[in-house]
């Protein structure tokens, strides 16, 4: 999967989009790496979080993302941005085989390891291991991310934080729940200080 002209052509439409109709705060962007293969792996809060990933670098980002967007017409575009589907019915190992042939070929992958958008109370749903089993297998770096607030219109409400990557190294049952404990204190201490 080369890198995909229409994801470069929209990249600042959609930071425009962003820019005009939901203000975002960046924090962190300077820790996001420049010249090796690296995973964003954070919690899943909207539709829109895509658009606020791809808006945060001017890397492009090969989403993991439910099978279903890559059916029918929308099934073009979305294919033509770079999406990676994920059969999440079951263990899809050709979307995780894509992936990380795309990360061991320096590309970047973006990935919610909750799998779908957290509808629930809690501060993250559990985390399928996905996203250390590529940073693992591939050797690539993790960056952990945060989006705290909600999307809306004209008002600076959404906010995505990114921390210092780290390498996957240890058990990947431990690395996934040192990932979803890590993002999970960062979202408490979000909200207790707001």
């Amino acid at each position: 999967m080369k890198d995909v002209i229409l994801y470069r052509i929209t990249r600042p439409l959609i930071k425009a989009f962003m820019k005009i109709f939901f203000r975002p705060t960046y924090i962190g962007t300077e820790l996001i790496p420049t010249d090796v293969n690296f995973i964003l792996a954070g919690n899943h809060t909207s539709y829109l979080d895509p658009l606020l990933l791809m808006s945060s670098t001017n890397k492009t980002i090969h989403f993991l993302a439910k099978d279903s967007l890559a059916k029918g017409i929308k099934g073009l575009l979305f294919r033509s941005m770079g999406i990676i589907p994920v059969n999440r019915k079951i263990h899809d190992k050709n979307a995780l085989k894509t992936a990380e042939e795309e990360l061991l070929n320096k590309k970047v992958i973006g990935i919610f390891p909750e799998g779908t958008i957290n509808r629930t109370e809690e501060v993250t749903i559990p985390f399928k291991i996905g996203a250390v089993k590529m940073a693992q297998d591939t050797d690539a770096l993790l960056v952990p991310f945060t989006i705290t607030g909600k999307y809306k219109l004209f008002r600076k409400s959404v906010t995505i934080e990114f921390y210092s990557p780290y390498k996957v190294k240890e058990d990947l049952t431990i690395e996934n729940e040192k990932l979803r404990g890590f993002i999970g204190s960062e979202l408490k201490r979000k909200r207790v200080s707001k």
